[in-house]
C-alpha cells in the first residue's frame, strides 16, 4: 500500500514547515497537538488533526503510547518527528516500524548508534573521519579518565554520551579538576538522560561551530555544503548562516567529503547533519556529532540551493531513491537566519509570555520567515520559545546582512519581547560584519555594556514559564 497519509508529531513553526512540503507533495498532512495548541496554525493549515494529550510535553509530544494511539485513530501511514521532542529518539522510531507505519528518518539502530556521541565518535573514527582528540569511546572512570587526559592534555571537556542541545557539557583545567567533574558529570548525565556514559575532549578554545547538510538513501550519500552556527549563548545556536565565511574552498571541499564519506560508512537514510569544530588557527576540523532529524537552521542551506530538504527526505523515507546527485547541487549567494525567541536580550533573556496583539513581517525579495504565530495569538508556558526564524538571502554575505538589518527593521511585534533587537545589533556589529568569531564570541559580546540596547522597549511584565524543551 502506498503511503498518503503523513502523521506530523510536532509543533509550531516546524509542524507548519512539514505541512507545507507534505501537501505539495500530494500527502495528506494531519498533525498531533496538545490540548493547548488546538489553535495552533498547524493545525489551521493542516488537512487534518488529532489531540495527543494535555499541555505538558510528558503528556502529549513526548507520550508514545499517545501518538501510536492517534496514528492508529487517524490512519496514518508515515509519520514525520521533525526535531526536537521525539526526533532522535530510537524507542519510538523503532515501535512506529512495529506498528506499520514508515518513520521519516533513518532506522532506530542508526538514531542510537550516532546519537550517542561516543559510538559517534568511534564510528567516525572507523570511516577516517578527523575527531577531537580524547577517549576514544565513553571512559569508564575516574582512573581511566587521568590516563586519557594524560594522553590528550588539558584543558578537556567532560561530555555527555547521550547528551544533545549543548547539555550534559562540563570543563577541566587539570586533573584535581577533571577527578572533581567527573562523577558530577557522570550524575548530570544519568538524571538528564537516563545514561550516564561520559566521553572527553581536548577544549579547543577558538573554535568555530561548522556543520554540514547531508542527504542519504542507504546507498549514496550528497552534500548540500556547510552552515556557520558559532554565535551561540549557552551552547545554544542564535544565529546560523552558509557559507561559512570562516572556509576556502579547499577547506570546504574536504570537510563536505568527510561528511559524505561517515554518511555512506553508516548507511544513511534522510536528512541529516554532521558538526565540526573548526580550528581558525591551525584550519583543522573535527567531527564531533551527528544529528538523524531535520535542523532547525536548515532553511539558510534550502535558500542558497534551491533544494527543498523536507520535500526530499519525504520522498526517500516514501521509498523513492535519491533523486540528487553531487554535480548537480550547486551553492549562489549568502543566507543567514536569525533565531526569534519569545525572550528579553536584555533582561537576561527573561521569557516573555503574552498575545501577539499586532504583527507585521518583513516582505521583497530574498526573505523568508518560518513560524507559528498570527495575530491573536497567545503563547502557550509550556515549550520552547521559538517563535519564528528570519531567513534573509542575497547574492554576498554583506549584501545578505544589509538586507537583514532592513529586514528587522521592517518586523513589529506588540504584545510580547522577542530577540530581534538583538539581532538588529548583532547584524550592525563590525566583528560579525566581517565574519570574526567563534563559539565564546557572543557570551563575551553580551557581558559587554556597550553592546546592550540603547533605547530598550517596554517590557511585558510576565512570569517566567517553564520550557520541556531545549531549541535543537
Amino acid at each position: 500500500m502506498k503511503a498518503t497519509r503523513l502523521l506530523i508529531v510536532n509543533r509550531g513553526e516546524i509542524a507548519v514547515r512539514i505541512v507545507r512540503a507534505a501537501q505539495e507533495l500530494g500527502l495528506t498532512s494531519i498533525v498531533t497537538h496538545s490540548e493547548v495548541d488546538a489553535d495552533s496554525l498547524a493545525v489551521t493549515l493542516a488537512d487534518e488533526a488529532v489531540c495527543i494529550g494535555p499541555a505538558q510535553a510528558a503528556k502529549s509530544y513526548l507520550n508514545i503510547d499517545a501518538i501510536l494511539d492517534a496514528a492508529k485513530r487517524v490512519g496514518a501511514h508515515a509519520v514525520h518527528p521533525g526535531y526536537g521532542f521525539l526526533s532522535e529518539s530510537p524507542e519510538f522510531a523503532r515501535r512506529v516500524v512495529a506498528a506499520g507505519m514508515v518513520f521519516v528518518g533513518p532506522d532506530a539502530e542508526l538514531i542510537e548508534r550516532m546519537g550517542n556521541k561516543a559510538q559517534a565518535r568511534s564510528t567516525a573514527i572507523a570511516a577516517g573521519v578527523p575527531v577531537v582528540p580524547g577517549s576514544a569511546g565513553a571512559v569508564v572512570d575516574v582512573q581511566d579518565a587521568v590516563v586519557t587526559a594524560a594522553e590528550v592534555g588539558f584543558p578537556l571537556l567532560i561530555k555527555a554520551a547521550a547528551g544533545g542541545g549543548g547539555r550534559g557539557i562540563r570543563s577541566a583545567a587539570d586533573e584535581a579538576e577533571l577527578r572533581h567533574q567527573l562523577p558530577l558529570a557522570q550524575a548530570e548525565a544519568q538524571a538528564a538522560f537516563g545514561d550516564g556514559a561520559v566521553y572527553l575532549e581536548r577544549y579547543i578554545e577558538r573554535a568555530r561551530h561548522i556543520e554540514v547538510q547531508i542527504l542519504g538513501d542507504g546507498k549514496r550519500a550528497v552534500h548540500l555544503f556547510e552552515r556557520e552556527c558559532s554565535l551561540q549563548r549557552r551552547r545554544q545556536k542564535v544565529f546560523e548562516e552558509s557559507p561559512s565565511p570562516a572556509l576556502d574552498e579547499t577547506a570546504r571541499q574536504r570537510l563536505c567529503a568527510s561528511a559524505v564519506a561517515l554518511a555512506e560508512y553508516v548507511g544513511y537514510v534522510a536528512a541529516g547533519t554532521l558538526e565540526y569544530l573548526y580550528d581558525d588557527d591551525s584550519g583543522e576540523f573535527f567531527f564531533i556529532e551527528m544529528n538523524t532529524r531535520i535542523q532547525v537552521e536548515h532553511p539558510v542551506t534550502e535558500m542558497i540551493t534551491g533544494i527543498d530538504l523536507v520535500r526530499e527526505m519525504l520522498r526517500v523515507a516514501l521509498g523513492e531513491p535519491l533523486s540528487l546527485t553531487q554535480d548537480a547541487i550547486t551553492r549562489r549567494g549568502w543566507a543567514v537566519e536569525m533565531r526569534l525567541n519569545a525572550e528579553d536580550p536584555d533582561n537576561g533573556f527573561f521569557p516573555s509570555l503574552g498575545t501577539v496583539e499586532r504583527l507585521t513581517w518583513p516582505t521583497g525579495p530574498g526573505i523568508r520567515v518560518d513560524t507559528g504565530l498570527y495575530e491573536g495569538y497567545r503563547m502557550p508556558p509550556y515549550y520552547d520559545s521559538l517563535v519564528a526564524k528570519l531567513i534573509v538571502w542575497d547574492e554576498s554575505r554583506e549584501a545578505a546582512l544589509n538586507r537583514a538589518a532592513r529586514a528587522l527593521g521592517e518586523f513589529h511585534l506588540t504584545g510580547f519581547t522577542t530577540t530581534a533587537g538583538l539581532h538588529a545589533r548583532l547584524v550592525q556589529d563590525p566583528a560579525v560584519r566581517c565574519g570574526d568569531f567563534h563559539t565564546a564570541t557572543l557570551e563575551a559580546w553580551l557581558d559587554d555594556p556597550a553592546n546592550a540596547a540603547t533605547d530598550p522597549s517596554t517590557r511585558p511584565e510576565t512570569p517566567a514559564p517553564a520550557p520541556q524543551e531545549t531549541r535543537p
